[in-house]
């Protein structure tokens, strides 16, 4: 294959640019922030079914506890009643007075039972808010630091597609004089060789594959017409001649 050595000289800038770009895009997904966005989205999903739970019992316990108030009110009044009656003297009978009398007696005791029920269930209801309460601090501390994330990844974002819009419109032009062989063979060589598909021949050594050329294959390089597209042998590589080279 033949190719101007001018053109040869762009291509490595083609190389350039297209090594340029695969950073960046390399960079776009790769950004740090990515990472803990995704871990941190995981741990506010966690986070969100606990606070749902912890929502769910302090409601549980709230109903039992007004269920318990209402039982507490409703034993008062019956004592309240029977006590009106008693001192009202309504109940003559001594027997219904023995009855209401040891009825009071069991309504101080329901009474009791009920208040220290009241009492243990406010206690639950107090830490099951307090739980909740901590899950909805987390909650909104991830949220704050979901937006900070956001809003560097999209500033990163926008300015590596800046970057990458550039090098890509510098390219167009950098490539239009090379021949499409040549960028055919470029671009399969770039698909196969981990995104490098030509190299200088810097000091003897093959900027592909960073290994020295042998005097022989040196001597075959030397004897190459200027125009000629020459390969390394060792990756195959497009091997572009430069004053550096060293021949």
């Amino acid at each position: 294959m033949k190719a101007d050595p001018f053109v040869q000289l762009k291509l490595l800038d083609v190389q350039e640019l297209d090594a340029r770009a695969d950073q960046l895009r390399h960079r776009r997904t790769h950004l740090p922030e990515l990472g803990e966005i995704e871990k941190l989205g995981q741990t506010r999903a966690e986070l969100e079914g606990q606070s749902r739970d912890a929502r769910i019992t302090v409601d549980d316990l709230t109903v039992e506890q007004k269920k318990i108030d209402a039982d507490v009110e409703q034993v008062k009044a019956r004592r309240a009643r029977d006590r009106d009656r008693m001192d009202q003297g309504l109940v003559t009978n001594p027997k219904d007075l023995e009855r209401m009398q040891h009825e009071r007696v069991s309504l101080e005791r329901r009474i009791t039972s009920l208040e220290d029920e009241e009492l243990e269930v406010m206690e639950r209801v107090e830490e099951a808010q307090q739980a909740l309460d901590s899950l909805l601090e987390q909650l909104r501390a991830a949220d704050e630091r979901l937006a900070v994330l956001g809003e560097a990844r999209d500033r990163q974002l926008r300015e590596i597609d800046e970057e990458l819009a550039r090098v890509e419109s510098e390219r167009t032009p950098t490539a239009a004089d090379i021949p499409d062989d040549l960028m055919a063979l470029y671009d399969r060589l770039r698909q196969h060789k981990g995104g490098v598909g030509a190299a200088a021949l810097r000091a003897r050594e093959c900027g592909g594959c960073r290994l020295s050329l042998d005097n022989a294959e040196l001597a075959v390089i030397r004897k190459a017409p200027s125009d000629e597209v020459i390969r390394c042998e060792e990756c195959q590589r497009i091997l572009v001649r430069t004053h550096e080279s060293g021949l």
